[in-house]
């Protein structure tokens, strides 16, 4: 069998943490760095066997992906987040690999949301392709303040098996993450020359919605799908309105 670890980071997740380990309890190895909760999250990790490290003050996402991929004791590692869950199904695919032997240097895994009482398979959310599985000699998180991934230097195969994602208590939870996001979004957009007008925050959301609803078939999900399309579009709206907020792009400027 391939070593395999997996390799979580937290802050104050004490109501979903425990799940999340169980579904990993499959690994050699889980690690847990904790940004400094101050709930009972490193306390649950510990008593679920995690090997917990407290790296604070938070030094940003793709700084702790990559200080807790470093941290593992095994080169192929399992990356996860504390609201995602190893579906049986993806469990007995990567248990089929380590057996056989890994052909790649990282896989691709579908995720799907949980959300609104259904799963959402559909809109822009599914299959949300995640690179999670990788041999971190050939692999390494990437990004900036938003949409952080693994980059891979080899071959990328996909996986059947999905990994379960609980993304959003509920819609008041939702709207103060893309409240957050679009902030995040919009600066790290600005700060790259991109701008903004009137004109695309307009197109913008409505192929947002035209393609969340119709084209990834959120028609077919009930009012949960066109509760997700419209939250996703209300998104797009949002990141490009303060993007233009932000003012004309440095490259405009000039």
């Amino acid at each position: 069998m391939v070593p395999l670890s997996a390799v979580l980071i937290a802050q104050n997740e004490e109501k979903a943490i425990e799940q999340a380990l169980r579904s990993v309890a499959f690994c050699d190895e889980i690690v847990l760095v904790d940004s400094g909760s101050s709930d009972r999250t490193r306390e649950l990790a510990e008593a679920a066997g995690a090997r917990v490290i407290v790296n604070a003050p938070w030094p940003g996402f793709v700084a702790q992906r990559d200080f807790a991929v470093r941290a593992a004791r095994h080169d192929w590692v399992l990356a996860l987040d504390a609201d995602e869950r190893v579906s049986d199904a993806l469990r007995a695919e990567i248990e089929a690999l380590r057996r056989s032997g890994p052909q790649a240097a990282g896989y691709r895994i579908p995720r799907v949301a949980f959300y609104l009482g259904r799963s959402i398979r559909g809109t822009d959310w599914y299959p949300d392709w995640q690179v999670r599985l990788f041999d971190r000699t050939r692999a390494g998180w990437q990004g900036d303040l938003v949409h952080e991934s693994v980059a891979v230097r080899g071959p990328l195969e996909r996986l059947r098996g999905e990994l379960e994602h609980q993304p959003y208590a509920d819609i008041s939870d939702h709207l103060r993450k893309i409240d957050a996001y679009t902030t995040l979004w919009a600066r790290q957009a600005h700060a790259a020359g991109r701008g903004s007008s009137v004109l695309h925050v307009s197109l913008g959301a409505a192929w947002a919605f035209f393609r969340n609803y119709v084209l990834k078939r959120g028609f077919m999900l009930g009012s949960a799908g066109l509760l997700v399309s419209v939250l996703n579009t209300h998104y797009t709206f949002v990141k490009l309105a303060k993007l233009r907020e932000l003012g004309p792009a440095h490259s405009e400027r000039r």
